[in-house]
């Protein structure tokens, strides 16, 4: 029987179905899918306005929607937010109190450790990890709930990384919840050292799941949290890993055991939804560039870069994006579009969040998940409005696990659907080697850093929802690479690529690349920044055909897998991000673009 295409998402979800503090109702059931076919994938037919390619809005539901569940807090009583003139902004603050102002407390507050009244640092590594085991232990006093912790690798400093499983399968290692036949949401905090919020959320999410009002959920999906992944980073305030390195862009690369733990994690465990947690930044260059505030409670992208399934795409639109937003709306958040901006001064543009296949909003998109970056405003402000923060990430994660339930059945054929029409494109179409962001205006709502009032900046826009390509190439069979790769070869099985050893020397036809110039340079992220101090190769090429000889122990990379299209993002050697440009893999001769189904014989590795 042929993988059936889920149904089309034509319509937004219904509103939130999670109601009060003291009752948490299941989500309706799913519409059950038509029978099995062979039907090439149902034309996109919306029922609402798309978001512009180059002018994105917001879009929000016209029928009001009731807030998400707001997970053990201890109510305060709700107060009207004072007056501009009346309100004294804290000594912290780098704004005014009338920007301040903008941002009231929510009226729950929420106990973590590193939220405790007169706490002057958030959650340490050590109160994580007794936090994880506190929710296993409360998880095994309710019939049918399985939870763990897992250590999932080491820091560079040797920290512990640890993941923990929760689940209503019959155990908690992958092959048990794979077999279940519920999608598995990871939910991944602080990336970056010095945006804490995401990490406070995910450790109220994990209670409410373990003992809390998100139980109900596990009935229909399996939650895996990642409350820290950089522990190096948080421990001195510090964006990047100890290292110098900036995790969130070597999730192609691997070079930083950190970003590998969570490659491995994603490898074995195989979510359908993964969301990373993050923080951007307030003041600084925006207030230098353009005399504004950063207005938005929450920034949201999900998977921007090349080669992803159109239908991966619109589903996140449509049962992720919308249904967030009106949460979000819900608890009078304000939202938008993720953007940033260089530390250029005289740079006046605004972009989306990168197309680069290196974070991990886009590498997991590569492997066929749903893959969302949730972000609150809290770099650069320390401790200033953190319950807000906190609770719009815990308003925003609460929308997607209960978007996950309601779509159990449907993501459960989605995947396996993406799956098959990826393996499906070897030796057919074209594939995009490199692509970029539409360049286009947009009237971005900022705040006035005195008054606190609305302020509305024209901007040069670069938009990451339409792409521009600026190189494509024949999808190959597959990839040929020497003996010697064994670096390239090791990441790509990290990242669950399938890859197969030549047993017997033989030929095969393939198109060879031949430099035609070579510089150096630096990788650099959407900002401008430097995402990886070594020098990368920047080179052009022109491919030869012919026939080439592949001797005993060298290796084959399919692409009729789910994982052609990151095979493509790392092994196209003419791109920043590329293993030949990283020197992953040692010169081009060790790379070949194969154009027909191998004849040699090849041999699965151990």
């Amino acid at each position: 029987m042929t993988t059936t295409p889920p149904r089309t998402p034509t319509t937004p979800l219904p509103a939130s179905r999670f109601c009060c503090l003291r009752q948490l109702t299941i989500l309706a059931p799913v519409v059950m899918l038509a029978a099995c076919s062979s039907v090439p994938l149902p034309p996109w037919t919306p029922t609402a306005a798309q978001p512009a390619a180059s002018a994105p809005t917001v879009q929000r539901p016209s029928s009001p929607v009731a807030p998400p569940v707001a997970v053990q807090a201890s109510p305060v009583s709700p107060a009207a937010p004072p007056a501009a003139s009346t309100i004294q902004a804290e000594p912290s603050a780098p704004y005014s109190a009338a920007v301040a102002a903008r941002f009231p407390a929510p009226s729950v507050v929420y106990n973590t450790p590193g939220l405790q009244a007169g706490r002057t640092t958030f959650t340490s590594q050590a109160e994580i990890q007794a936090w994880l085991r506190e929710q296993v232990a409360a998880a095994s006093r309710t019939p049918g709930i399985k939870a763990a912790v897992l250590p999932i690798g080491r820091s560079q400093r040797g920290e512990t990384l640890e993941a923990l499983i929760l689940t209503r399968a019959a155990g908690t290692d992958p092959a048990v919840l794979q077999s279940a036949g519920k999608p598995t949401v990871l939910l991944i905090g602080q990336q970056h050292g010095d945006e804490p919020a995401g990490s406070e959320a995910l450790l109220v999410v994990a209670r409410e799941l373990a003992q809390g009002l998100l139980q109900p959920v596990l009935e229909r999906i399996n939650v895996v949290i990642v409350p820290r992944g950089n522990p190096d980073g948080t421990a001195i305030d510090q964006r990047a890993t100890t290292g110098g390195l900036d995790m969130n862009r070597d999730h192609l690369l691997l070079n930083t055991p950190e970003a590998q733990a969570l490659a491995r994690l994603t490898r074995d465990y195989n979510p359908t939804v993964v969301v990373d947690a993050h923080e951007y930044t307030v003041v600084g260059r925006y207030l230098q560039k353009f005399g504004t505030v950063q207005k938005f409670d929450a920034l949201f992208q999900y998977a921007t870069t090349a080669n992803l399934p159109e239908f991966l795409t619109k589903a996140a639109e449509e049962w992720y994006r919308r249904p967030l937003m009106a949460a979000l709306k819900g608890q009078n958040f304000s939202a938008e579009w993720y953007y940033t901006t260089s530390s250029d001064l005289a740079d006046k543009k605004i972009s989306m969040g990168g197309t680069q296949p290196d974070t991990g909003r886009n590498v997991n998109g590569l492997k066929n998940a749903i893959s969302l970056l949730i972000e609150t405003r809290g770099v650069g402000i320390g401790r200033l409005h953190i319950q807000r923060r906190v609770h719009t990430h815990v308003t925003a994660i609460t929308s997607v696990l209960g978007s996950t339930a309601q779509r159990a059945s449907e993501l459960q054929q989605l995947r396996p659907y993406l799956d098959k029409e990826v393996s499906a494109k070897a030796c057919n179409e074209e594939a995009i080697v490199e692509a970029a962001p539409t360049a286009a205006q947009y009237d971005l709502l900022m705040l006035d850093p005195v008054t606190g009032a609305d302020k509305t900046v024209p901007i040069d826009w670069d938009s990451a929802l339409a792409l521009r390509s600026l190189k494509t190439r024949a999808r190959p069979c597959g990839y040929w690479l020497s003996a010697a790769s064994t670096v390239a070869i090791d990441r790509l099985r990290l990242h669950g690529v399938k890859v197969l050893r030549v047993a017997e020397q033989g030929s095969m036809l393939g198109d060879s690349y031949r430099e035609v110039s070579r510089t150096s340079g630096e990788r650099q992220d959407v900002r401008g920044a430097i995402a990886d101090a070594n020098a990368i190769i920047k080179v052009q090429v022109s491919l030869t055909r012919g026939v080439v000889d592949v001797p005993r122990g060298s290796y084959y990379v399919p692409l009729n897998q789910p994982m052609a299209n990151l095979a493509i993002a790392a092994l196209e050697p003419d791109t920043q991000s590329s293993y030949f440009a990283n020197q992953l893999v040692r010169g081009l001769q060790s790379t070949v673009r194969v154009m027909a189904e191998p004849t040699v014989k090849l041999e699965e590795l151990n």
